[in-house]
């Protein structure tokens, strides 16, 4: 598997044990205070090479490097997302969803057969003025322009630490998966 990871991070965050947990990891530091530009920056990193991107607030399960790398080796074309809120997780399990319904931006896999057009896209992007560090909205305009649906795997790999947003302090704390099991 070619694949890169890339996590985003705003401030002065211990990286530490996603250095360790995942090999070659790039870092993509927030510069300007805003969200949407970093997240264009970590596009650039994964500009035409298949790419997890994640959030650095993540707690990881166990043996997660393992676990996502044998997921992407079998789906390597498509678009998954690694953390989720849905209730359906807990019925339904893994399946593929519309991509209109694409939602939060924690840890998921851009394929490379969509790298460069999703760099683009991120640049042209109508409603950018409206959702300024909505970069899961943005990829869920994307996947809906384009046809695309994603895998959502349960149980979650990754969870959202129960911490205030270093982007937007409105947001809840309470951003947990339903799935997540870090055994």
């Amino acid at each position: 598997m070619k694949c890169k990871f890339i996590m985003r991070t705003v401030g002065n965050v211990d990286l530490s044990e996603y250095k360790e947990a995942i090999p070659h990891l790039i870092i993509v530091k927030d510069k300007t205070l805003n969200a949407y530009d970093t997240f264009q920056m970590a596009l650039e990193q994964g500009y035409g090479k298949g790419a997890v991107h994640l959030e650095d607030d993540i707690i990881l399960c166990k043996d997660f490097y393992t676990k996502i790398t044998k997921i992407i080796n079998e789906h390597s074309n498509d678009v998954i997302q690694f953390f989720s809120m849905r209730k359906d997780d807990l019925t339904i399990g893994t399946r593929y969803i519309s991509g209109s319904k694409f939602l939060m931006g924690q840890c998921f896999y851009i394929p490379k057969s969509i790298s460069k057009s999703l760099y683009i896209y991120s640049y042209n992007w109508e409603r950018r003025k409206e959702h300024p560090t909505g970069l899961d909205t943005m990829i869920s305009d994307f996947l809906k322009l384009n046809k695309i649906s994603y895998l959502n795997i349960v149980p979650n790999l990754v969870n959202h630490k129960c911490l205030k947003s270093r982007i937007d302090s409105r947001r809840s704390t309470k951003r947990q998966s339903l799935t997540f099991k870090e055994e």
